[in-house]
Formats: C-alpha cells, sequence, structure tokens
C-alpha cells in the first residue's frame, strides 16, 4: 500500500440524509463512537440548528460550511531530521487533508468540553469557528504560528 493517499485510494462519502452534503457526512463520521451512526447523526442535527438558531441564521449548512473554512489550516509543520538536527518544516496543505484537520479540530475541541451534552458541546464549538474563535480555530493559529516561526526552515522541504 502507498504511503501517500492517491487519488484512487481517496472514498468518495455519499451525501447525508437531511441537507444532501458530503461535509455534514463527514462530519457524523467522525463523531460517530463504537459505530452507532443514528446517535452521532441524531448529535450531528441538532448542533447544526442549535449553532444556526444562536447565530439568527436560516441556512445552518452555510454557517456550518463558514465555520469549517474559518478552521481549515493552509499550512502544516512536518519534522525532518537534516545534518543531525531536526528542524519542523512547513508544508502547504491541500484540499482533503485541510478538512480532514478540520472535522478532527471541531469534534477534538467538542469532546474536551465537560458538563453538557455533545450536541450542545458541538453546537458551541461550531458558532465559535463561525465567529473564529475557541479552541478548534485556536489549534489553527497554533499551527500557522509555527508554521510562520519556522519558515526559515522551508528550503529544507525541497531536499
Amino acid at each position: 500500500m502507498p504511503r501517500k493517499v492517491t487519488k484512487k485510494l481517496q472514498r468518495t462519502v455519499k451525501p447525508d440524509r437531511k441537507y444532501q452534503s458530503p461535509l455534514v457526512q463527514r462530519l457524523i463520521n467522525k463523531s460517530m463512537l463504537d459505530g452507532k451512526k443514528l446517535v452521532a447523526e441524531r448529535a450531528v442535527y441538532g448542533a447544526l440548528e442549535q449553532a444556526a438558531k444562536t447565530l439568527k441564521s436560516e441556512d445552518p449548512l452555510e454557517v456550518f460550511e463558514k465555520a469549517l473554512a474559518n478552521v481549515s489550516p493552509s499550512f502544516e509543520v512536518k519534522s525532518r531530521r537534516v545534518g543531525g538536527a531536526n528542524y519542523q518544516i512547513p508544508f502547504p496543505i491541500q484540499g482533503h487533508r485541510q478538512h480532514h484537520y478540520a472535522y478532527m479540530w471541531l469534534v477534538q475541541a467538542a469532546r474536551s468540553k465537560s458538563g453538557m451534552p455533545y450536541q450542545k458541546r458541538l453546537a458551541t464549538e461550531i458558532v465559535d469557528a463561525y465567529n473564529q474563535t475557541g479552541i478548534a480555530f485556536k489549534k489553527k493559529e497554533d499551527t500557522h504560528k509555527m508554521a510562520e516561526a519556522n519558515r526559515a526552515f522551508a528550503h529544507f522541504a525541497r531536499g
């Protein structure tokens, strides 16, 4: 199996039932625990509705897409060993990998909160991402700061 994910190895995700969006279906899949898709689906749909209501928006899908765009990173740092020293080298991120990080950070941020149901935690994290605040957005900002700080080592990427 190749190390890099080629176009042929990428799975296409069917759209979800309610919004007919593959983006929402991916969030449902990332939120799912122990194969309980209906539980995850119910939580995600409830969170999207709640987030849209909080932001006084008509379209929950639009709110989610903007939140996802705000959390998606453009750069990441990878550790490379060059001449006996490890360097954090910034690399640009393309397409599906940006979304992967965004979903993982949203779900991690929602799970890290406590004291309320997952649906409410996810809704608050989506609202925070929409408003460019919150744990997931901070994670993106930290990643970008790290890439910016190590920009001097970018020339090692072409090696």
